[in-house]
């Protein structure tokens, strides 16, 4: 019974709901942990300035909710979530390039780097999945197929 549960969500979901539903489960216990066990905060003044990290947890927790509720929807429906999956890296990487740029934290460059190819990158390839998902793609109208050379 329980596999049957699993099969049916799984074809609900597809190739994107599944990607949304992981990165939305991720996006939320990243901010929980956040609040939870705080990191040190080098990098992160140009947040902090503004608000205290519990409460730019709450932004990975919220981007995250949208995330996970948005693989539930239809293929269009679900690029609020992969807007919402890519808001709070953007932001990270930002204030951690901001951070390297200006001399204050010149470790930040490599996180930078790693929020916008890691987190970033993969938020944004994902979304360019057609619903379907993978497959062979299909011929250009009036082009010739080959078979195996």
């Amino acid at each position: 019974m329980v596999a049957a549960v699993v099969r049916r969500v799984n074809a609900h979901l597809g190739r994107r709901g599944r990607f949304l539903f992981f990165m939305g489960i991720g996006k939320v216990c990243w901010g929980v942990g956040l609040i939870v066990e705080p990191p040190a905060l080098q990098g992160l003044e140009l947040l902090t300035d503004f608000a205290p990290l519990h409460c730019w947890a709450w932004v990975w927790i919220l981007a995250g909710t949208v995330t996970f509720g948005s693989a539930w929807v239809r293929f269009g429906q679900d690029r609020f979530g992969f807007l919402a999956a890519s808001v709070p890296p953007s932001l990270w990487a930002f204030v951690y390039g901001w951070a390297a740029l200006s001399g204050h934290y010149p470790r930040g460059v490599f996180i930078f780097l790693w929020y916008i190819t890691s987190h970033c990158g993969v938020i944004w390839c994902a979304s360019r999945v057609p619903p379907g998902g993978g497959g062979r793609r299909p011929a250009a109208e009036g082009a010739v197929e080959r078979g195996p050379a």
